[in-house]
């Protein structure tokens, strides 16, 4: 489950093929396949289907089928990056947005003195604006990303191919294939706990399990910090940390035994063995198959704040008949769109399957059970908060607090993910984790020799069914990367303070775990995954500068954002507010005031805010708790009798009073 969405991700590789378009060309018509091609200057790079691409001077735009957005790619001859910057805005257009914040990037891909450039805009204006500045060859080539949010939402996959696949003219990227991967002794397993040492001191994050398995046989497991600030107790191989969207992963697992037995197939209509199943109008409904549940290939957008905001009045069954509210923005099989709600209904209609007289959270934690967690020996592994929590060997979420200093985060929010728990409410330890993993690397069979799987439902699992990036791609549940010339199997998990990633090299026989109790744990699971790619195959040295670099980077962005900040929320502005706001979707506001600090209760959960004045003069109520910062409330149009909140694709509205 991811409730802090990253905008961009920098990740994946393609081989271009011999077709690009020069200086000069322009293309009017949509795409009709992800074509390589060349900036002005020959840096080569990829445009993806049904995007149109012109070039305008020292300008390649790229621009998505819908309006008034674009990526635009400038070579510049300048002294510095912001100089850089400076003429590609002059070479694409005029704009007004002031700049908030500057960072320093890692190298990469044969890019050297990279920064980004990050833009204030107005919430009413619903779009994001940024821009980066890489550097190659005696010469800058910028990028502008200028989108609106539901396209940028919508397109990310298409955004993540472009810039993914952005490199130096003449550059060949590194590649592992046919790379024969070494046996992780104890010197490369040192860089792998100190690469993790480092990544906790840059992020402050307080703990992290690590658990490492190589040819059957686990080489490390253990933990580096504390389980919670200020107390003593250290992580360890079996502390519990919320794993996340590593339960999509699980869920899916449990699909594929119930195909193995014969109960479904992945292309069974999903009415066919759930009547009652709804997913938009009829004729949306009929299409949907098992498999498009859990592909993020439906086109279906994250709708996620009606969980978050008010999950005290889900159950299973409401979140099913949510889905009858929501229709995808794009075909089947076209756009990468995350939706945990619909992966929630995979994981309820393999347990509706396995026991259709049961209530659907009790039908699908005995499937999880009986068909994944008792045959894999995952014994610590549950979906019960009560049992976790009451452990004696569990982590706490952690998160980053006003000014900067890592804090125990909300946890009352983490409460959420209950009612669609398939998709991310899982707690497990590595140990657990890795008994998972090496069912998976050994293609369904069990440490005692029992298969447990066969390898056709179990391996269906990791075909392309719609591509995130650059050769990158996701299957159902699970991830695969090949970027770097050899298939790496992954998925990660995000909830409020837990951070978590699950990857495993199906030609070489090597997996790992990482749990994390803190936010950016974001970083060290995802870097940890080129760290051991690095290790395995005497890599280039990145994944270490590049969390050091991403670290500072979200400490700084964190600062900027609550420089812009006051807290607590302006008391002209709060005492204006109404007592209490309602939608209907999201449920009730209460407005508490108490000591000069603004309260928004949510009834499940609650935060001071801080308010903001935006650049059009708008006003923002912003919550702070650490863990849910962020999300923001726009006083509309003056009048503080309606809220306005946003989520990329949706728009939410609070009454006062009602």
């Amino acid at each position: 489950m991811h409730v802090i969405i990253q905008l961009i991700v920098f990740s994946a590789s393609l081989v271009l093929s011999s077709h690009a378009m020069t200086a000069g060309a322009g293309i009017g018509e949509p795409l009709a396949e992800d074509t390589p091609m060349t900036t002005v200057t020959g840096n080569t790079f990829t445009a993806p289907v049904d995007w149109t691409v012109s070039v305008n001077g020292m300008a390649t735009i790229i621009s998505p089928p819908e309006d008034d957005s674009a990526l635009v790619l400038v070579d510049v001859k300048a002294d510095d990056a912001e100089t850089a910057v400076t003429a590609a805005w002059a070479a694409y257009k005029a704009h007004s947005w002031t700049l908030k914040e500057t960072n320093e990037r890692a190298n990469n891909d044969g890019w050297s003195k990279r920064k980004s450039f990050d833009y204030l805009t107005s919430p009413n204006e619903k779009r994001g604006v940024f821009a980066g500045a890489w550097f190659a060859n005696d010469s800058w080539t910028v990028w502008i990303y200028d989108m609106a949010n539901d396209v940028g939402s919508k397109r990310g996959a298409a955004v993540n191919l472009m810039l993914g696949s952005l490199r130096p003219k003449g550059y060949d990227r590194e590649s592992f294939a046919g790379k024969t991967a070494h046996k992780l002794d104890q010197e490369r397993l040192a860089e792998l706990t100190d690469f993790i040492e480092r990544g906790l001191k840059d992020s402050k994050v307080p703990g992290t399990s690590l658990a490492i398995i190589q040819d059957g046989k686990v080489v490390y497991t253990g933990g580096f910090g504390v389980r919670e600030l200020g107390k003593p107790e250290p992580v360890d191989g079996d502390t519990l940390f919320m794993v996340a969207s590593n339960s999509k992963g699980l869920s899916t697992l449990m699909l594929a035994k119930l195909v193995d037995e014969g109960k479904l197939s992945w292309d069974d209509p999903v009415t066919k063995v759930m009547p009652g199943f709804k997913l938009g109008d009829m004729n949306t409904t009929a299409q949907v198959k098992v498999e498009h549940l859990v592909c993020a290939c439906t086109g279906l957008p994250r709708q996620d704040m009606e969980w978050i905001l008010e999950y005290g009045a889900y159950t299973p069954e409401s979140s099913m008949e949510l889905l009858g509210t929501m229709q995808p923005t794009s075909d089947f099989g076209d756009l990468f769109q995350y939706s945990n709600v619909l992966a929630a209904a995979g994981g309820y209609v393999g347990g509706y399957v396995a026991y259709p007289e049961s209530p659907l959270g009790e039908a699908y934690d005995r499937a999880m059970q009986d068909r994944v967690f008792d045959p894999l020996g995952m014994k610590s592994t549950t979906f019960d908060y009560g049992v976790a929590l009451a452990n004696g060997n569990v982590a706490s979420p952690h998160s980053v607090d006003v000014n900067g200093q890592p804090a125990v985060a909300l946890m009352d929010v983490n409460y959420a993910a209950i009612p669609v728990r398939p998709a991310g409410a899982a707690w497990s330890s590595v140990n657990d984790m890795l008994k998972y993993v090496a069912m998976e690397l050994s293609g369904g069979v069990l440490a005692n020799g029992e298969r447990y799987i066969n390898q056709q439902p179990l391996f269906e699992r990791r075909k392309s069914k719609v591509d995130v990036g650059e050769d990158h791609y996701y299957g159902m549940g699970l991830m695969v990367d090949e970027s770097f010339g050899t298939p790496v199997v992954h998925h990660g998990g995000d909830m409020i303070g837990f951070h978590s990633d699950m990857m495993w090299l199906p030609d070489h026989n090597v997996g790992a775990v990482v749990l994390t109790n803190g936010d950016p744990g974001w970083l060290i699971r995802s870097g940890f995954r080129r760290k051991l790619l690095e290790v395995l195959f005497d890599g280039k040295p990145e994944a270490d500068a590049a969390l050091a670099a991403n670290s500072k980077n979200y400490l700084s962005s964190m600062a900027v954002e609550y420089e812009l900040l006051s807290v607590p929320a302006d008391a002209e502005q709060a005492v204006k507010l109404a007592g209490s706001y309602r939608n209907d979707a999201l449920g009730e506001i209460t407005v508490l005031h108490n000591s000069g600090v603004t309260i928004f209760d949510f009834g499940e959960w609650k935060s001071e805010v801080g308010s903001r004045v935006n650049p059009d003069g708008t006003v923002s109520f912003m919550t702070t708790a650490p863990g849910i910062t962020g999300l923001e409330f726009v006083v509309m149009e003056g009048d503080t009798k309606r809220l306005s909140m946003n989520d990329a694709q949706h728009e939410y509205v609070f009454e006062a009073g009602r």
